[in-house]
């Protein structure tokens, strides 16, 4: 962790000409854009795979109609069509699972008092008056919410909501043309009945669930330190941007998922 505390400070000493005091939440801001950008990759993967996974919608209603009764054996015939076309029904999961170890990083990094037996430094760094290692909990003791501290976070909400409430109307639009093509294809390929066509349990409720967890990002910069919290709003403002450019499109592909993507 020590090694990563350097790189932070360096980032950091290289801009306080620019930000002075917040210049490690300048660097947070500028690392965790590295990290999306070596991420981008699997997002434009991902994307592909999406892509992939929409055209094989015909073929998949055939399987559901010859296999209907069987979920077992439509199960296995779904997989057996993904691994024949290559594609990956995982991949979409592949950018947020290499960020975590990233946000994890700068959670212990930002939740230590002291790092390799000296005194953290990081923690006297702030965005604005708002030190990076405090929670919104410590901004509310100390003035409220609208004192120095509180008005930061409040900043980081809007931002938040702002985006969430984007992810959360692009997900209804992807969900809503996802479930019409699947119809059409179903409807295509003589569709079994509703009964035949067995649904995975739960399926329902997860999509009536999906576009509320993008506002679950306002929960997580709640209750983590501010320099993680500012991983999150930016990794998740990337993703809306990232999403936007590469599903544009696809209006019913990939809904957006919540926390660090």
């Amino acid at each position: 962790m020590s090694v990563f505390a350097s790189l932070v400070e360096h980032l950091a000493d290289l801009l306080q000409p620019l930000f002075h005091a917040s210049a490690a939440a300048a660097a947070i801001v500028l690392f965790t854009a590295l990290v999306r950008l070596l991420v981008h990759p699997l997002s434009r993967a991902s994307a592909r795979g999406q892509r992939a996974r929409a055209r094989l919608q015909p073929q998949i209603a055939e399987l559901r109609k010859k296999h209907g009764k069987h979920p077992e054996k439509l199960q296995k015939a779904v997989l057996a069509l993904h691994a024949e076309e290559k594609v990956s029904p995982l991949s979409g999961c592949l950018p947020s699972l290499f960020q975590m170890p990233a946000f994890f990083l700068l959670y212990h990094l930002f939740s230590s008092t002291t790092i390799g037996g000296d005194a953290n430094a990081l923690l006297g760094h702030t965005l604005f008056s708002a030190p990076l290692g405090d929670r919104w909990a410590d901004a509310l003791g100390d003035g409220g919410i609208l004192g120095a501290q509180g008005l930061v976070y409040l900043c980081l909400f809007a931002l938040v909501a702002v985006v969430a409430t984007f992810n959360f109307r692009r997900t209804k639009a992807m969900m809503a043309a996802g479930s019409a093509s699947a119809a059409t294809s179903a409807s295509t390929a003589s569709a079994v009945p509703a009964a035949d066509g067995t649904q995975v349990p739960g399926l329902g409720a997860i999509n009536k669930i999906m576009p509320f967890m993008a506002f679950f990002t306002l929960f997580t910069v709640a209750v983590v330190p501010l320099a993680a919290a500012l991983y999150v709003v930016t990794s998740t403002t990337w993703s809306a941007v990232e999403r936007a450019v590469l599903y544009r499109d696809m209006p019913g592909a990939a809904p957006a998922t919540a926390a660090l993507v």
